[in-house]
């Protein structure tokens, strides 16, 4: 026989079979079992299930508020690009302008020089043709002085007679001038 056979004879012959408990730590350990899964069942099933709600809403509330920061920063990001894109276009457009008020100054300004330019041509001109109307009256007096000494001399009289020397000039300028035309017209 084996041991172990021999072991149940021998305890079943006591009466005391170790491998059956004793109906009172049956009792009792029912008892301990019914209570442990009505402490656990009532009062940590619900502490756990509260812990885990609360954690997953904790979870589920940070997932909204990063997506509602996300949405928030992509809605902030897009306002930033189109005022940027705004600032860019109303710096374009000052730029342009800028750049048509400085051709129209500078279309000014070229018109006002240009004016001034001709203003003070006229008046050199002008300048010029009063020196020259000076300078021919002078040299017509001086001519006529000459020519009234020359006469003389040659006429061997005086001529110091003022009105008579005064229609000599007259007449010998303008034969001058009739002589003078005729070799430019020929």
């Amino acid at each position: 026989m084996t041991l172990a056979a021999s072991l149940f004879t021998v305890a079943s012959e006591e009466g005391n079979n170790p491998l059956l408990p004793h109906t009172y730590e049956l009792v009792v350990g029912g008892l301990a079992f019914f209570v442990v899964v009505i402490v656990v069942g009532k009062i940590l099933v619900p502490r756990i299930q509260k812990t885990l709600a609360e954690r997953t809403a904790a979870i589920e509330g940070g997932i909204e508020r990063a997506e509602k920061a996300q949405a928030e920063a992509q809605s902030t990001l897009e306002s930033y690009k189109e005022e940027l894109a705004k600032a860019r276009h109303d710096a374009a457009r000052l730029t342009a302008e800028a750049r048509e008020q400085a051709a129209q100054i500078k279309a000014e300004l070229r018109e006002e020089a240009q004016a001034e330019a001709r203003r003070l041509i006229e008046a050199a001109h002008a300048q010029i043709e009063a020196d020259r109307q000076q300078a021919f009256v002078q040299l017509r007096s001086e001519i006529g002085r000459l020519s009234v000494d020359l006469a003389g001399r040659i006429v061997g009289e005086s001529l110091e007679d003022q009105a008579r020397q005064s229609r000599i000039i007259d007449r010998f300028l303008d034969e001058l001038d009739d002589q003078s035309r005729e070799r430019v017209g020929s």
